[in-house]
């Protein structure tokens, strides 16, 4: 059987999506006591990623299921810049003009805070990636957006991008310092601190000021059938 490609827009499959890890202010001023400890004895030097693959890649509008145990997800609302041509060691200043565009990713988790294992069971469950629609666009300034998660049409949690550890532009020239981006790949900016945590039956919308609105909801998962 084929499968199909995920497409952003009517010419754009979906490449690959990487996601960012302690890129938020807040988070890594958090955690900086760890940092100095076992297992890690110095903070990250390189931009700390994970991958979000196919499984969990999902459209607007799709219910996720969420596992019984523990029953929630904490949603790591971001927004992620999508590779419009072949990104490799570019340079900061001239990052973005490998961008085609953004898109609005609702990133599940199930909860945890351990960045010393890969978070594979938790954040790559089937589903846990809902995208919103490519926006093309040249003059979008992520550092000046508004994210907005909201349950249940009430708002929940709201982010800014002003005070990341790397800026869109930066964090694009440290990755592609030791990997290739292709068109259609997404980089995520990564998770803000004091994401949400939401439950099955809950209406989950992420709004982002020039981007617009990507919604889902979440159910509870089902048993496996025999």
């Amino acid at each position: 059987m084929q499968i199909q490609p995920f497409l952003l827009d009517d010419g754009l499959p979906l490449g690959s999506v990487y996601g960012t890890l302690l890129n938020d202010s807040a988070t890594v001023q958090r955690l900086s006591p760890q940092f100095d400890s076992a297992p890690y004895k110095a903070a990250p030097r390189a931009p700390v990623l994970y991958i979000k693959p196919r499984n969990t890649w999902a459209h607007a509008g799709v219910a996720v299921a969420v596992p019984a145990e523990p029953g929630q997800v904490r949603v790591d609302a971001s927004i992620g810049l999508v590779i419009g041509r072949k990104a490799s060691r570019v340079r900061e200043e001239h990052a973005l003009d490998h961008v085609a565009g953004w898109i609005i990713a609702s990133d599940l988790t199930l909860p945890h805070d351990n960045y010393y294992r890969p978070a594979i069971r938790q954040r790559c469950r089937d589903g846990f990636l809902p995208l919103g629609p490519l926006v093309r666009t040249t003059d979008f300034d992520a550092t000046a957006a508004r994210l907005t998660v909201s349950l249940n049409g009430q708002p929940a949690w709201t982010r800014g991008f002003a005070h990341l550890v790397r800026p869109p532009a930066r964090l694009l020239a440290d990755v592609t310092e030791f990997m290739t981006l292709s068109p259609g790949d997404v980089l995520l900016l990564g998770p803000g601190e004091g994401a949400p945590l939401a439950r099955p039956g809950d209406q989950v919308s992420i709004d982002v000021t020039g981007l617009g609105r990507l919604a889902h909801s979440l159910v509870a998962e089902q048993g496996v059938e025999q």
